[in-house]
């Protein structure tokens, strides 16, 4: 099957241009400074990236596959229903979930900069920022997914969704067959980054100690 592709014509900059390069530009100052050490810098970004961030997505995620009404609210006004968990977006942009299903596989991307629900899935990783995920998501979403290991068959349609500074996406994955009866807690351990970007799919490896 194709792919859809949501306009893409807004202002992406939510944040001053040249925060960017200060925030750099310090960073560096730093380092050659000998006041901070760069393997312990990467370290705290990628906890923010890939272990606390990604926390608040994984609660929403969990919330929703326990508790029906809630799902639907979150599928119809996905803003109202994660501030019910406290977690508020700081930018202004309205927050968008989507389903994935059986048939239907939700791949999010940004293909001006790098929009990113950051009160919801922490800081966006290094290759969501990159040019070759950002054009090859809308291009090739097939070959995409096979590198990060998900394979979809051919009955399954996939969506590709652009991020804008007004709107973000959030993917709500499938949950995993024999999770029946798991609690909240336990299945929001199972939820990973990549699988509310689009870009995995949940598995009971994570708690079963298997190959992901």
């Amino acid at each position: 099957m194709g792919h859809t592709q949501e306009p893409h014509d807004h202002d992406h900059q939510a944040v001053p241009s040249d925060l960017t390069l200060r925030v750099k530009a310090l960073e560096s100052l730093l380092v050659e400074k000998g006041l901070v050490d760069r393997a312990a810098l990467d370290a705290v970004v990628d906890t923010y990236e890939t272990k606390i961030g990604p926390r608040n997505g994984a609660r929403v995620v969990a919330r929703a596959w326990v508790d029906p009404a809630y799902r639907k609210r979150l599928l119809t006004d996905a803003s109202a229903a994660i501030a019910e968990l406290g977690y508020v977006g700081g930018q202004g942009e309205d927050m968008v979930v989507l389903e994935n299903g059986p048939k239907v596989h939700n791949l999010v991307v940004c293909t001006l900069c790098s929009c990113y629900p950051w009160p919801i899935l922490g800081l966006p990783p290094v290759w969501y920022k990159s040019a070759p995920y950002r054009s090859r998501a809308v291009i090739d979403p097939r070959g995409v997914l096979r590198e990060f290991g998900v394979e979809l068959g051919d009955d399954v349609e996939v969506r590709v969704w652009d991020s804008t500074a007004e709107v973000r996406y959030l993917v709500l994955p499938e949950r995993p067959a024999g999770s029946e009866h798991m609690t909240e807690d336990q299945l929001a351990v199972l939820v990973t980054r990549d699988s509310m970007v689009g870009v995995g799919k949940v598995s009971l490896a994570a708690v079963s100690g298997g190959p992901s």
